[in-house]
């Protein structure tokens, strides 16, 4: 082959350059993208390695990661502004869409008691002097709280908050912490408005460990996370009751503040803000379609003056402030922080 001419190298160069100036970026932005997929792909990997998720095939993996790299897109936006009192995190969560979280942990029947139409049971606390009250509560510090438990992919939130409300009770009485059973509650209180993992009421649990006479430990009757035959002998074995249980009245932080000076309260919630919740004192706005029990176990202000609740939950420790949420507190909506003030109740032992 004869040497290529001068005229016809420079030709080609000036093709080469053409090309360039017109691709160039959109190769370079092709070639970021595609780092970008990889490592979005790398960090999916290590996140299911963390949380031991494992999918069915390759296109439910394939699905995962794109509500993944959504997910993990949202959150850093809302990270990103530091205008918030609270902080977003890539938790257990992050392969859900917003229904499927929904649909799996939160009570899927609602909380079905129109506001302000429960029956009163009294409210003891009632004449206690909101200046006597201490500035700051931690029910943890008194041993009135077990760990942090795990509900799993069972709607039986409301189990776990009236479970906490009661364990918590039961030190304050009797000196002694006890992790009672929600799976008692879970197989064993299913003939009123009660359904397992399909949802249910705190004041529902309250009334059937009356009826029951009690509610037997968790060590005795273990956590299963699904519904379950009721296993009359290991719930014949009482561990600790209740006298009975009172509502605190309906959008009246004040009278919740009370309450929770003197023991922990189930409360219910929309959970719709909380799926991403890493940390600090959650804020702005929230709805109020109460779907999720949760327990107040103290209240509190943060460094920079926010009040605050500081709640139980029932997602494990990977979850918020390692199982924990703070929630702004005496907001200028008499619901309280997403609901939290419409219905909450407490056993009395």
């Amino acid at each position: 082959m004869g040497a290529i001419s001068k005229p016809l190298l420079l030709a080609i160069l000036c093709c080469i350059v053409c090309l360039y100036s017109s691709s160039g970026g959109a190769i370079v932005a092709a070639a970021r993208e595609l780092g970008g997929d990889a490592a979005m792909a790398a960090r999916h990997e290590r996140w299911m390695a963390q949380h031991g998720r494992v999918y069915k095939d390759a296109a439910e993996k394939a699905r995962r990661l794109e509500v993944f790299k959504a997910n993990v897109a949202f959150i850093e936006s809302f990270n990103a502004g530091g205008k918030n009192r609270y902080w977003l995190g890539v938790n257990q969560f992050a392969d859900l869409t917003s229904e499927e979280f929904k649909a799996t942990m939160t009570n899927n029947k609602g909380f079905s008691t129109p506001n302000g139409a429960r029956v009163s049971t009294g409210f003891k606390y009632e004449n206690v002097s909101a200046d006597a009250l201490p500035a700051s509560v931690d029910w943890r510090t008194k041993g009135a709280v077990t760990p942090i438990k795990d509900q799993g992919q069972c709607g039986c939130c409301w189990a776990f908050s009236a479970v906490a409300a009661m364990e918590g009770i039961v030190k304050l009485s009797t000196g002694k912490l006890i992790s009672l059973s929600e799976q008692e509650l879970v197989d064993c209180d299913v003939d009123g408005n009660d359904h397992g993992c399909e949802g249910g009421e705190m004041d529902g649990a309250f009334q059937f460990i009356l009826s029951n006479g009690g509610l037997t430990a968790e060590a005795n009757y273990p956590y299963t996370a699904e519904d379950g035959q009721c296993k009359t002998t290991a719930a014949a074995s009482v561990a600790a009751s209740i006298r009975g249980y009172e509502d605190v009245p309906a959008n009246d932080e004040p009278s919740l503040m009370k309450a929770v000076a003197g023991q922990p309260v189930s409360v219910a919630v929309d959970a719709s803000k909380f799926q991403f919740y890493g940390g600090g004192v959650m804020a702005g706005e929230c709805g109020t379609s109460l779907d999720h029990g949760v327990t107040v176990i103290g209240y509190g202000a943060a460094s920079d003056g926010t009040k605050y609740w500081l709640v139980k939950n029932s997602w494990g420790t990977t979850w918020g402030e390692a199982g924990y949420l703070r929630m702004e507190k005496d907001i200028d909506d008499k619901r309280g922080m997403c609901g939290l003030a419409m219905q909450p109740s407490y056993p009395t032992a």
